[in-house]
């Protein structure tokens, strides 16, 4: 039994130099699931994190030798524990104090004599938000790929029909080649925007939009969501994407890139491509696999000319001769660019 919804059991470290707080803070936090390591003094902190790698610290502000701030402020200026969360535990109720404690470094903060509630609840909520803070793009500050997989999970448990859309952007290299990275970061949060103003179009049941990372997207919905959202998305991303690109190269459609032999060649700006998995065209066991074929079927969309979408509707008990491996749906008009 696990203190959270995770796979493991959540690590909390108290570091308090009165015995009768570490006791019931220690016991209360236990019964809750949390394993719990303690320290009566900074030094001893420090020590146990040479070896021990908790999820949460609560940290008393007044010890004797190496206070709470001292202790926060070598935390924080630690490379292996700097994202470690910390909530402080303070007798000392002035703000100035708080205010303190939150400038070295603290999360959080509670007053003693504290309620045991007030400090669970506090306790669940900074680990929620350190989660989901792990969890989160930093580039476009969308849900990562553990997020991502977490949803695929839940839609599977659920019984739901759903679709999985694996999205990312063709020729995307020659972005970086000819820009620099700088300018693909702007290409990736164009396409950011994009999906998730398609998707909120898409409109109910609500559906999820993660970054996989670099420019790879997964959009989870409802099987009918899938061409009203791939629809706006190309259209949307594309405009876009033309006003990204220098007006030379936006206007003549295309890059001149110069390879290391010295010959130039011309790449057609970008599109994008999409791979859909359907729940309701073949039963999966596992998140991986949903994945696996949404994927499959993006490469299937990156062998067609233009932004293509590309949706699995093999059936398990049909076997797997070429002509059926998908059914491929263009997303946008015929103007679209090559």
């Amino acid at each position: 039994m696990t203190a959270t919804d995770g796979n493991e059991q959540e690590v909390i470290l108290i570091v308090d130099d009165d015995p009768d707080i570490l006791r019931v803070v220690e016991v209360n936090l236990r019964l809750q699931g949390y394993e719990v390591l303690s320290a009566s003094s900074g030094a001893e902190a420090l020590a146990v994190l040479e070896s021990k790698r908790p999820n949460l610290a609560l940290v008393d502000l007044m010890m004797p030798g190496m206070d709470g701030l001292e202790l926060t402020r070598r935390l924080r200026a630690d490379p292996m524990v700097t994202a470690l969360p910390i909530i402080m535990l303070t007798a000392k109720a002035l703000t100035s104090d708080k205010v303190a404690g939150l400038a070295a470094g603290a999360d959080d903060y509670i007053v003693k004599p504290f309620d045991t509630s007030e400090l669970l609840a506090r306790v669940r909520a900074t680990l929620r938000r350190n989660q989901e803070a792990r969890e989160v793009s930093p580039l476009t500050g969308l849900p990562g790929n553990n997020r991502i997989q977490r949803e695929i999970a839940d839609r599977l448990k659920g019984g739901s029909d759903f679709a999985v859309c694996y999205i990312d952007i063709d020729r995307f290299k020659s972005v970086n080649d000819a820009y620099g990275f700088a300018r693909g970061d702007l290409f990736i949060g164009a396409l950011a925007r994009s999906l998730r103003r398609a998707t909120i179009a898409a409109g109910l049941p609500p559906a999820f939009l993660g970054h996989v990372g670099g420019d790879d997207f997964v959009i989870v919905c409802h099987p009918d969501q899938v061409k009203p959202v791939t629809m706006k998305a190309v259209v949307d991303f594309e405009s876009a994407a033309d006003a990204l690109y220098d007006a030379k190269d936006a206007q003549r459609g295309y890059l001149e890139l110069t390879d290391r032999r010295g010959v130039t060649h011309q790449v057609n700006l970008v599109t994008i491509s999409i791979g859909v998995a359907l729940s309701t065209a073949r039963k999966y066991e596992h998140p991986s696999e949903v994945s696996e074929v949404a994927s499959e079927m993006k490469a299937v969309a990156k062998k067609h000319t233009g932004s293509w979408v590309a949706v699995d509707r093999r059936s398990e008990h049909l076997g797997l001769p070429a002509q059926r491996v998908s059914e491929p749906e263009s997303a946008s008009s015929e103007e679209s660019r090559s």
